[in-house]
C-alpha cells in the first residue's frame, strides 16, 4: 500500500498477560503467584489464599482455548503476538532447582500455534507474575536472592525457547515497582508502607537482574533480541512556570532512570542526587556495576495516558485515574476510569525516548478500557465499539507521525487485544479487546468469544499496512 509512514515489515498484533487470561492458576504443576491473592487488583489489600472471587484464577480460559485464541489473532493479521509466560508455570515456587516440565510444555504448544500461523512470538519473562513464595519467604525484590533465582528462570527460558522466540522482555512496566510494590517487585506491605530504602534497593536488585538476562540471552540464544519495558507517560507543566517546569523534570527523572540504565549502563547523575537527598545508600557490588554494562536490544513500552506537574501544593489535587502521580490536565477528557486521553502524547514518548537512548523502540501496550455492550447485528453477536476505533486510530496516527520524525518503531501491539482480566482493577467489565469474551465481573458468563467491530478495523488497518487510518 501506498500513502502510509509504516515501514515494510512493521510488527502489528497485540498483547496480553499470563495472569490476566490464562486461568488454570492450580493446573499443570503451576503454583501461586502474587496475583492469585490480588482479588481486588492494585489498591486492595491482598488475600492469604486464592478466593472464588478473584477472576484471574480463572482469567479467559486461555489455558484450554489458546489454539481458539491464536487463530482469531490471525485472523486479523497478526504478524506478532506479545504475551507473558507465568513464572510459577515453570518454577512453582520459584526457588527450585529444577524446572516443572509441564510448565515449559505447554508454552511449547503455545509457540507451535503461532508458528502455524506465522505469527512472531515476543515474550515477556517476568510480567507482575512473582511466584508467591518468593513474596513470603524472601520478601520479593527487596532480597538479593532473587537475582540468582530469576537467572535461572531466565536461562531455562532462553534455553527451551531461545531458537523459537527472537524478542524478548525481561520486566514488564519496571518503572512501577515504586508505585506498585507488591504486583511489581513481590514485596508485602506492611502497616506504614515499604521503606524507601527497601523499595530503591529493590529497584536495584530488579535492574541487575534484567541485565543478567541480557547478558545470557547473548550466551545461550546470540540471534534473540533482548528489550526492557517502561510504562510511558508525558508529562506537562500545569503552568508556564519555572516551578512547574522544575517539577516535570524531577517527575520525568523518576521514569526516565530505568531506561537510562537499561540504555547506558549505569546510573545518571541525577538519580544518585536523588539518593543522596533521600538519605539512600544502595548495596552496589562491583559485579553489579559489570552487569549493568549488559545493555538492552530495544526499548519498549506502555502509553494509556499523560499527566501535569506543578510545583504548587494548593494545586496537588490528584486527579482520578492518575495511576503514577502528578495532577489531571485540564485540557484532556478522560475514559471512564479517569485515565486521560491523549494521543498526541504517544508522538512526544516516541521522540523523547527516540532522541534520548536512540535504541529502536516498541509500543507494547495502548489501548481503551471500556465497558462494552453485547448486541446482535445482522444475526451475529458483536460489540459496536466505534469509541475504540476512534482512541486506537487517533494513537496510531500519532505513531505514523513519529515515524515521519524519523523515529524507529518496530511494531505496535494493542493491549489486551483480547478482553481480559484488568490489571488494576480485577475486572472483566474494564474491556480493552477486539475479542469479547462471555464473562463478568461476577464470574457467570460462558466464555465465548465474539469479534467486535473493531477486529474488522483492526484487520484492515494490518492489511493496509496503516494506509487504512483516519487522518
Amino acid at each position: 500500500m501506498t500513502n502510509t509512514p509504516f515501514p515494510d515489515g512493521f510488527l502489528w498484533g497485540g498483547a496480553t498477560a499470563a495472569n490476566q487470561i490464562e486461568g488454570a492458576y492450580d493446573e499443570g504443576g503451576k503454583g501461586l503467584s502474587v496475583q492469585d491473592v490480588m482479588p481486588r487488583g492494585i489498591s486492595a489489600p491482598r488475600s492469604e489464599q486464592p478466593t472464588p472471587d478473584n477472576l484471574k484464577l480463572v482469567g479467559i480460559d486461555h489455558y484450554h482455548r489458546y489454539a481458539e485464541d491464536i487463530a482469531l489473532f490471525a485472523e486479523m493479521g497478526f504478524g506478532v503476538y506479545r504475551f507473558s509466560i507465568a513464572w510459577s508455570r515453570i518454577f512453582p515456587k520459584g526457588d527450585e532447582t529444577e524446572p516443572n516440565e509441564e510448565g515449559l510444555a505447554f508454552y511449547d504448544r503455545v509457540l507451535d500455534e503461532l508458528e502455524k500461523h506465522g505469527i512472531e512470538p515476543l515474550v515477556t519473562i517476568s510480567h507482575y507474575e512473582t511466584p508467591l513464595h518468593l513474596a513470603e519467604t524472601y520478601g520479593g525484590w527487596t532480597n538479593r536472592e532473587l537475582i540468582g533465582f530469576y537467572e535461572r528462570y531466565a536461562r531455562t527460558l532462553f534455553a527451551r525457547f531461545g531458537a523459537r522466540v527472537k524478542y524478548w522482555l525481561t520486566f514488564n512496566e519496571i518503572n512501577s515497582l515504586l508505585h506498585a510494590p507488591f504486583m511489581s517487585g513481590g514485596i508485602p506491605i506492611p502497616e506504614g508502607g515499604v521503606p524507601a530504602q527497601q523499595l530503591y534497593q529493590a529497584m536495584h536488585h530488579e535492574l541487575v537482574a534484567s541485565a543478567r538476562a541480557t547478558r545470557i540471552a547473548r550466551e545461550v540464544a546470540p540471534e534473540a533480541k533482548v528489550g526492557c519495558m517502561v510504562l510511558s507517560m508525558p508529562i506537562y507543566p500545569l503552568t508556564p512556570s519555572p516551578d512547574d517546569a522544575r517539577a516535570v523534570m524531577d517527575a520525568d527523572h523518576g521514569n526516565l532512570v530505568y531506561g537510562d540504565v537499561h540504555t547506558r549502563g549505569a546510573y545518571p547523575g541525577y538519580f544518585l542526587r536523588t539518593l543522596r537527598e533521600k538519605g539512600i545508600e544502595l548495596e552496589i557490588t562491583e559485579q553489579d556495576r559489570d552487569d549493568l554494562t549488559n545493555t538492552v536490544d530495544f526499548v519498549s513500552f506502555s502509553y494509556y495516558m499523560s499527566i501535569a506537574e506543578t510545583a504548587d501544593p494548593a494545586k496537588r489535587a490528584q486527579g482520578e485515574g492518575n495511576i503514577m502521580g502528578g495532577v489531571s490536565n485540564p485540557t484532556l477528557e478522560a475514559s471512564e476510569w479517569g485515565w486521560q486521553i491523549d494521543p498526541v502524547g504517544l508522538r512526544l514518548v516516541l521522540n523523547q525516548f527516540w532522541d534520548r537512548w536512540q535504541k529502536p523502540l516498541f509500543i507494547v501496550e495502548n489501548g481503551l478500557g471500556a465497558r462494552d455492550q453485547l448486541v446482535e447485528v445482522d444475526g451475529e453477536k458483536t460489540v459496536v465499539d466505534d469509541y475504540r476505533i476512534a482512541y486506537l486510530n487517533d494513537h496510531l496516527v500519532q505513531v505514523g507521525e513519529a515515524l515521519e520524525d524519523g523515529v524507529d518503531v518496530l511494531g505496535y501491539t494493542s493491549w489486551g487485544c483480547i478482553d481480559i482480566v484488568s490489571a488494576s482493577t480485577a475486572q472483566l467489565s474494564k474491556r480493552y479487546g477486539f475479542i469479547y469474551v462471555d464473562r463478568n465481573d461476577d464470574g457467570t458468563g460462558t466464555l465465548d468469544r465474539y469479534r467486535k467491530k473493531s477486529f474488522g478495523w483492526y484487520a484492515d488497518v494490518i492489511r493496509s499496512n496503516g494506509a487504512s487510518l483516519t487522518r
